[in-house]
């Protein structure tokens, strides 16, 4: 039988399993349909019952209706290929794996959860530890049909005369498809480096180094599909954090933890930590390194124990005739004790309003003494503290305060001054007191900003609650996946592009994950932050009690062709080890274009390589430029009309990958960044199959 033959009748094989598969699953999801109707009846029948029966059986229709919809979100979500892999081991067992575990109707195992244990052969078997595996099947699909398969013999003296082998390089073959929007998993293409650490114990924190295009990402989100999978009990109540390094990455990584069924994991960009803000603006790298340092916690706090601008300057309160009056020397005595005692601000109205009568009755000791009287101060204390204008008078001395309220007060360059006096140079002061002046109204939160106000909120404390009626049980929320806001119980956090992170990005991640495990990501060699040893014990200090650590290395790109390495590899050579570097082990003989463009002609120039590229390419096609050039480079594009055409700036572009990729003037993205190259050679090994760069010279080609 020729090789197409044999190939179409396995084909024929895989079909018929998977057609079975997808008919269990039709009758899977009506089950679950009918349990979520009969939950909706139950709440319907609660309605008729006694008041005192209610609560209990609005929480069986919420369970039942919360079980049935989770069953019907796995089974709903968009399989690109629900059946990947088979698995015939010497024992004549079949085991075939998919992105989730689906039993018949006498609960025979049809496919084998990716995750379980009994699927780990797939991933890790090898010719030398065959691990009792005969043949290792890959089954590409598209949604429910069979398109390839391709086998590896693992035990080849184990092989029956009935067992056919077909096809070849399975990982190559994924390597090479063309990028849509958004990252696709890789359950099928788990090389067995990779499959150690997504199933390395998940106490603790689980570093994950390696150069561009080693999966690293993909490799976290997996681990936490598989930890959610395995340690559902310790991990699932309290959810997963994801954070990464923007909202366009967070977007690109959407539907990875989905395609396998899991969505109680939140992902959130570095701009989104705090509750309630979404930036995605940068500031320039001088700027973002202030704001970013350990030193802000100084000058932060220091602000937030200023005078407020509005506050009044002095006192005067009249009682039984006389004038008590404190002027501004006084009232900052008094606000200087108040905030000597530690706590914050937010809960300490009460404080202040003692300290503040106590000051009052020293004055009208001090008078009477004078006038050789007497006076009760307990009685002072107790009927001035019970005047209206008092009160009126603490509202405004000693108001509630908000995070972004003090950091606009940072606007006020004397302020400033004051608060970073001995932290702050003179030309830093003036640096950021612009960049903070009305920020937050006419103009947004930067990124780096979203730190500082998260600093804030915790130095500050809580405003007081708004008193709200009491509702019945049937009255109250029911929404199980809200959580509160700030909330800081995530079971386990994975931090991307880590090595980008500033000391301060650091603090407010670790306040999410206090009581967490984590997986962190990174690669020195990319790295933009300029003082990696202060963050690496920022870093330290968000682990928290986490202190198990174990760190796993990546040495393999799959994503570049080695000719486009190549190129990244020696405009970063200056700045990196040879075995920091990975190793791409795909080549494709198109050798990346670099030309030579005029000062005033980048605009057509990078219309004419955008469209080659389109053209050469089926997938993505991504137009890297330095940051503040991103809006110009989307007007010179925006006639193209495409779609896969995507322009991003250099800091946004971590994490990302095309097809192809435009690298417009290469020397502004060193200029831009205080870690030059590293920025350079991550926006050069973003593309999968061509690059064209666009420069203006040749400085950039040669390493510092």
């Amino acid at each position: 039988m020729s090789e197409s033959r044999v190939r179409r009748a396995e084909i024929a094989i895989e079909q018929t399993h998977v057609n079975r598969v997808y008919v269990r699953l039709a009758e899977l999801r009506a089950q679950a349909e009918d349990m979520r109707a009969r939950g909706y009846e139950l709440g319907l029948g609660a309605q008729r019952e006694a008041v005192f029966e209610q609560a209990s059986m609005l929480y069986e229709r919420d369970m039942m209706v919360f079980h049935a919809n989770q069953t019907l979100q796995t089974l709903d979500a968009e399989y690109e290929g629900l059946v990947f892999g088979r698995l015939d081991h010497a024992d004549s067992e079949t085991v075939y794996v998919g992105r989730l575990g689906v039993r018949d109707a006498e609960f025979n195992n049809l496919v084998t959860d990716w995750r379980a244990p009994a699927a780990a052969a797939f991933y890790q078997a090898t010719a030398e530890e065959p691990m009792n595996v005969v043949r290792r099947r890959v089954i590409r699909c598209s949604g429910q049909s069979v398109l390839d398969i391709d086998d590896d013999v693992l035990m080849p003296e184990s092989v029956p005369d009935s067992m056919n082998v077909v096809g070849e390089g399975a990982l190559m073959a994924a390597l090479g498809r063309s990028r849509g929007d958004t990252m696709r998993d890789i359950v099928a293409t788990i090389q067995k480096e990779q499959d150690e650490v997504i199933r390395a114990p998940w106490r603790g924190v689980t570093e994950i180094t390696g150069g561009p295009g080693t999966g690293k990402t993909a490799v976290a989100l997996h681990r936490a599909a598989y930890l959610l999978y395995r340690y559902r009990r310790q991990l699932g109540g309290a959810g997963v954090l994801v954070v990464g390094p923007s909202g366009v990455f967070t977007n690109y990584i959407s539907r990875v933890l989905p395609s396998m069924g899991e969505t109680n994991v939140e992902l959130r960009s570095l701009g989104q930590v705090l509750d309630g803000i979404d930036a995605t603006r940068h500031d320039p790298a001088p700027l973002a390194a202030i704001k970013g340092s350990l030193r802000m916690r100084k000058v932060l706090g220091k602000a937030m124990r200023d005078t407020p601008p509005d506050a009044p300057a002095d006192m005067k309160i009249v009682y039984r005739g006389e004038v008590l009056r404190l002027d501004a020397k006084e009232l900052d005595k008094v606000r200087r004790k108040v905030h000597g005692n530690g706590a914050p601000p937010n809960r300490s109205r009460v404080r202040a309003a003692e300290t503040l009568l106590e000051a009052l009755a020293d004055k009208a000791e001090s008078y009477a003494k004078a006038d050789g009287r007497e006076i009760d101060r307990a009685q002072l204390i107790t009927d001035l503290g019970e005047r209206i204008d008092f009160h009126r008078f603490l509202v405004v001395w000693w108001p509630v305060l908000y995070p972004a309220q003090v950091l606009r007060w940072l606007g006020d360059e004397r302020r400033l001054a004051r608060a970073g006096r001995g932290v702050l140079t003179a030309e830093e002061v003036s640096l950021l007191a612009a960049s903070l002046r009305d920020r937050g109204r006419d103009r947004k939160w930067t990124v780096a900003d979203v730190a500082l106000l998260d600093e804030l909120r915790v130095l500050l404390g809580p405003p007081p609650k708004r008193r709200r009626g009491r509702r019945s049980a049937a009255e109250q929320p029911r929404d199980g996946n809200r959580r509160p806001d700030h909330y800081d119980e995530y079971s386990h956090v994975v931090v991307d592009e880590s090595q980008d992170l500033s000391p301060m990005q650091w603090r407010m991640v670790g306040r999410r994950g206090k009581y967490a495990s984590w997986t962190v990501v990174g690669d020195p060699v990319q790295s933009s932050w300029p003082d990696p040893a202060e963050a690496a014990s920022a870093r330290d200090q968000a682990f928290g009690v986490s202190t198990a650590r174990r760190r796993y290395t990546l040495r393999t790109n799959y994503r570049n062709s080695a000719e486009i390495f190549d190129l990244a590899a020696r405009v970063v050579a200056g700045h990196a080890k040879s075995d920091e570097l990975p190793r791409a082990v795909r080549t494709t003989g198109v050798v990346p274009q670099v030309r030579h463009v005029e000062a005033g002609a980048f605009e057509t120039a990078t219309q004419v390589a955008a469209k080659e590229l389109l053209d050469a390419v089926e997938g993505t096609v991504g137009v890297i430029c330095a940051m503040d050039r991103v809006d110009e480079v989307r007007r010179w594009v925006a006639g193209q009309g495409d779609e896969r055409l995507k322009v991003v700036g250099s800091l946004d572009s971590k994490g990302l990958e095309y097809d192809a990729v435009v690298l417009v003037e290469p020397t502004e993205l060193i200029e831009e960044s205080l870690t030059g190259r590293r920025v350079l050679y991550v926006a050069l090994t973003r593309a999968t199959q061509q690059l064209t760069v666009l420069a203006s010279d040749e400085a950039w080609l040669a390493p510092a």
